[in-house]
């Protein structure tokens, strides 16, 4: 929840004029506030940034007052959602059952599900890291056919290492990628896991995003307060070539 809209459509028009001027080796998406989606796609109409929702709703449709359907995003032709992102969760009360029915409602529709897991500080201290990750993606992932769980980007989140001033080092977030991905395999079988694309969202900057990024199960980044300024954003982004 940053910028005002003239803020913001700066910030979008910066970023087109970066990508039509710089050869990137990644995908680039952005997932601004819902009042501003359609504004992104029209900025970003003939471009390969894809737009995203920052949640989407579990109903298909109905009297359920400020949210956004799954319809509604597809009519835009949105790219996709962020699905049961840890602020959703820690503020809106979202749990793994919401996010499985999201999951399942955005494949039906032909958006791209981005869904969100991780750890807090006192599950990880108590050392339920491996275990909290498996139960959210079990409960979450686990109703999809191998087709469908191939079309879903998973974003490791470490919630206790973003804002707590706690810092989990490239190691560690590769140690939690390993473990997504065979949980993924022992369900769906190798080959079938090596296709999901799972990202870092534990405080990717300019000066630690290359390390991330080297490890051989982190695939991307979620990036948050880096994504605000276009330095940092591009630099991010420059870490892949």
């Amino acid at each position: 929840m940053n910028k005002n809209v003239i803020d913001a459509q700066q910030l979008m028009v910066q970023l087109l004029s970066y990508k039509n001027n710089n050869a990137t080796n990644c995908e680039v998406w952005i997932a601004p506030p819902a009042l501003y989606l359609m504004m992104a796609k029209d900025i970003f109409e003939k471009d390969e940034i894809g737009v995203f929702a920052q949640d989407m709703s579990e109903y298909v449709s109905g009297a359920y007052t400020g949210e956004i359907s799954a319809d509604m995003l597809e009519s835009i032709d949105a790219a996709g959602s962020l699905i049961g992102h840890s602020e959703r969760r820690q503020y809106h009360g979202e749990t793994d059952s919401h996010c499985n029915k999201k999951v399942k409602l955005a494949l039906d529709k032909g958006l791209i599900p981005v869904y969100c897991n991780g750890e807090t500080l006192e599950q990880r201290k108590a050392g339920q890291h491996f275990e909290v990750v498996k139960n959210q993606t079990e409960v979450a992932l686990f109703t999809l056919s191998a087709e469908e769980i191939k079309k879903v980007v998973i974003a490791y989140e470490p919630v206790w290492a973003i804002g707590t001033g706690e810092t989990a080092t490239p190691e560690q977030a590769q140690e939690i990628h390993a473990h997504i991905r065979s949980i993924i395999a022992a369900k769906y079988g190798q080959e079938v896991a090596d296709e999901v694309s799972i990202l870092y969202g534990g405080s990717v900057k300019p000066d630690n995003a290359k390390e991330i990024f080297s490890q051989p199960d982190i695939d991307g980044g979620l990036i948050g307060g880096a994504a605000l300024k276009l330095e940092d954003f591009s630099k991010i982004i420059e870490a892949f070539n």
